[in-house]
């Protein structure tokens, strides 16, 4: 087949999907969803401007609630161990902080980005995972990917895990 004939093909392709999208229509909401409705339709209670995502305030939250989706001692100590990095990403709900790279002052040539995954709601050692990705600047001036040791992850992992211990120990005082 020649490229024109491929050509003229195709255009008639689209042609037919676009001739046969011109007869849909889309109606308005003829219904007012009222606060009861939508607290039928998504299961969850909404009292006021309130919405519960854990149970209502005469609920016991799972230890370490706080109304995200994730442990609350490993998302603040994930948080504060990550500080000293520009934040690029926060998500409660999903449990993901994702830092911007930084650049250490005594090494110019250098860059690391971290995502720190919480991946529950209880205060265990496996409910974080940390990523750690660095790059260094070639001859040329582009940054490059570079290897990271598996132990600096272990190692940020542990620091997180050992500040939201402290961060519960302190909040049982």
């Amino acid at each position: 087949m020649s490229a024109t004939l491929l050509r003229i093909l195709g255009f008639m392709v689209l042609a037919s999907v676009l001739a046969a999208c011109s007869g849909a229509t889309v109606e308005p909401a003829t219904e007012y969803v009222d606060t009861y409705k939508r607290r039928a339709m998504s299961g969850g209670k909404i009292t006021g401007d309130t919405i519960y995502l854990f149970g209502g305030p005469d609920e016991k939250a799972p230890e370490g609630g706080s109304g995200i989706g994730v442990n609350s001692f490993l998302w603040r100590a994930s948080l504060d161990t990550t500080s000293f990095m520009p934040l690029l990403s926060a998500d409660p709900f999903g449990g993901v902080i994702i830092t911007d790279w930084y650049a250490p002052p005594e090494s110019p040539g250098e860059r690391v980005k971290i995502t720190v995954y919480i991946l529950g709601r209880d205060l265990r050692a496996d409910g974080v995972r940390a990523s750690v990705f660095r790059q260094r600047r070639d001859e040329n001036g582009d940054w490059v990917d570079a290897a990271v040791e598996k132990q600096t992850q272990i190692d940020l992992e542990n620091a997180i895990l050992t500040r939201a211990r402290q961060l519960r120990v302190a909040g049982l005082q």
